[in-house]
């Protein structure tokens, strides 16, 4: 085969990878999907790493942050008290190819802007979806919507990354005039509303708050005046469960003060390499504390806990640094580029404030342990790195 039949079988190859690594974020409701189509992406992709290296490259940070977190997590099997039971959490390495994938595959600002869009639509779709649920007689703390996802907080979870992904487009200039997108958000934001997943509410708020300090900060004047009218027009139940935030009468915000104890005590045992991964369900009720309204728990409902109290303080420090480098990237490309009214302004935005609600969201819940929730966020992550790899070949090189 000649040199430029192999180009072209590479380029096909490479575009069919790409599109199966859209599919299997727009198909993130269904996990099984989801799965198939990354597994082919995997597949198709394999000859465009070689040609890609430089991407890699350029996203240092980002990828020295993955490569500690695997290796902790293979260092955390290894020291596991139970090694045979913490070997399942190497599933986790597949969904991880999400983020080798996006920077691989995304190589410009038209595929990034493609990709938010089409989540738009997916995330539209998946809102209504859960709104619909309301019209069968769900919406209450026993039977709280959740969409086409498997649990309530997935699907605010889902949505939480989705809605501030959109909203930085329409705080954009060149993204006001866009019906579509408007209308997304609002299904979007009624749905997180509906869900009743406070954790999703704190961090929609404090995204929100941050957005009107980046760019109308004489708007935070009305806020009173708009939190007002939302309690009086609110559904008595969302003002309710809006009121329990705070209330330490609260079962369920008890139990996390209670998870948060016994986490902090597994951490303290055993801070470098945790007490194993998988184990904190298992091993749960040896931490717990005696007043404690549940005797077992799925997980420690905080990501950071979570993460610590399985696989030690240096996977933390891996995990913060992924999130820590692609928010300082977009912010600094954002002023390099003219602020967030920029050309590139809006995607920049997005993922700030998406990446912030998240990880305000990962205080009380395990979000980054979610499988659905973390393949958006780990293309979230790249899409920084991927905007400022596209900048650095499109500039003259400086004369020397």
């Amino acid at each position: 085969m000649t040199p430029e039949a192999q180009e072209l079988w590479q380029r096909r190859f490479r575009r069919a990878g790409r599109g199966l690594f859209f599919t299997h974020l727009l198909t993130i409701w269904s996990l099984a999907l989801s799965n198939v189509a990354l597994g082919l992406s995997v597949l198709a992709s394999a000859g465009s790493f070689k040609s890609r290296v430089w991407t890699l490259r350029a996203s240092r940070p980002l990828v020295v942050g993955l490569a500690g977190y695997v290796l902790w997590l293979l260092a955390a099997i290894v020291a596991s008290a139970e090694p045979g039971r913490s070997v399942f959490a190497l599933s986790e390495l597949f969904s991880l190819t999400t983020l080798v994938l996006a920077l691989v595959l995304l190589e410009n600002e038209r595929q990034v802007r493609r990709l938010v869009d089409a989540l738009g639509v997916v995330g539209a779709a998946i809102a209504a979806n859960g709104l619909g649920q309301l019209l069968l007689g769900w919406g209450d703390l026993d039977r709280r919507i959740r969409g086409p996802l498997s649990h309530y907080m997935t699907f605010s979870g889902v949505l939480l990354v989705i809605d501030f992904l959109l909203i930085g487009r329409l705080a954009h200039p060149s993204g006001r005039k866009s019906a579509w997108r408007w209308l997304a958000v609002v299904l979007i934001n009624v749905a997180i509303i509906g869900s009743l997943t406070r954790s999703a509410w704190v961090a929609l708020a404090l995204g929100l708050v941050v957005l009107l300090v980046l760019k109308a900060p004489r708007a935070l004047l009305a806020l009173p005046t708009l939190g007002l009218v939302f309690f009086l027009l609110a559904p008595v139940p969302v003002v309710h469960r809006l009121f329990s935030i705070g209330d330490m009468r609260d079962e369920s915000n008890y139990d996390r003060l209670c998870m948060a104890e016994a986490g902090l005590t597994m951490v303290a045992e055993q801070p470098l390499f945790g007490i194993g991964p998988d184990l904190v369900k298992e091993r749960y009720p040896l931490y717990r504390v005696p007043t404690a309204p549940r005797y077992t728990v799925p997980h420690l409902h905080n990501s950071y806990l979570q993460l610590a109290a399985e696989r030690g303080l240096p996977a933390l420090a891996a995990y913060l640094l992924m999130l820590f480098s692609a928010g300082v990237l977009a912010v600094r490309s954002a002023r390099a580029e003219g602020g967030w009214a920029g050309p590139r302004g809006d995607l920049h935005l997005g993922v700030v404030l998406s990446l912030l609600a998240f990880s305000v969201a990962g205080i009380f819940e395990n979000n980054w342990g979610d499988t659905e929730v973390q393949r958006l966020v780990l293309a979230v992550l790249a899409l920084p790195f991927v905007l400022a790899g596209e900048q650095a070949v499109s500039e003259p090189p400086s004369p020397g």
